[in-house]
């Protein structure tokens, strides 16, 4: 009678166990296998919410800080403020106030008619003021946002330099040989073939006088003969 029952018992627990490994939703152990009619998703698989964003990668200073990008800065253009000033962007390497500028990078010296205009580039450094040499001395003195300016007329051959200014110090000279061309040239000209002209008009009046004179004299000459015979 007890081995009848302890039989019925064990296959009441072999049934429960049967029961809760075949349950619905349960998950197995072991990893899925799919069937034979399932479907692998293919290698190059496309989920919409896997698209990448389209916000531009943020650029991490040395430091430690995050800029969204490179500032536009262009040290040649005029009354373009200081990279130092302006915010949410990476500056290029800028030297300090306290430290001398670096030397500005002069791009032309021309004549424009009325002055002689010099065209220079800002450095990479802390400038509050431009200083522009003829010859050695002092012409004019501009702001830091200037970029060119006008140092009137230069009569000779003349170094024309253009240098950096912070409270710490100058900066070296950044400079060239500037030769003047002769600006009255257009007037000398126009002077000479006036000149030219005017003594080609001379010479035309005096040869017709002297051609006119001759014909008289033979006019004369051929009634004294007349007037003889």
């Amino acid at each position: 009678m007890a081995a009848n029952r302890n039989f019925a018992l064990t296959i009441i627990f072999l049934a429960l166990i049967k029961s809760s490994i075949t349950q619905p939703g349960s998950n197995p152990a072991g990893p899925l296998i799919p069937a034979k009619d399932e479907e692998l998703p293919p290698d190059e698989y496309y989920d919409p919410e896997d698209e990448p964003s389209t916000v531009p990668p943020k650029i991490v200073s040395p430091r430690g800080g995050i800029a969204v990008q490179r500032c536009d800065y262009n040290p040649c253009t005029e009354n373009e403020p200081p990279c130092t000033v302006t915010n949410h962007c990476l500056c290029p390497g800028v030297t300090s106030h306290l430290v001398a500028p670096e030397a500005p990078y002069l791009k032309s010296v021309a004549w424009n008619g009325s002055d002689v205009v010099v065209r220079w580039c800002a450095p990479l450094s802390y400038v509050t003021a431009y200083s522009v040499t003829v010859g050695g001395k002092e012409r004019q003195r501009f702001g830091r946002e200037r970029r060119w300016g006008g140092v009137g007329p230069v009569e000779n051959v003349s170094e024309v330099c253009v240098v950096a200014l912070n409270n710490a110090g100058d900066s070296e000279a950044s400079c060239v040989m500037y030769q003047p061309k002769d600006h009255n040239l257009p007037l000398k000209a126009g002077l000479i073939g006036g000149a030219l002209g005017l003594l080609i008009l001379l010479l035309v009046v005096v040869l017709l006088w002297r051609r006119r004179r001759q014909r008289k004299l033979r006019r004369n000459i051929t009634m004294s003969h007349t007037a003889g015979t």
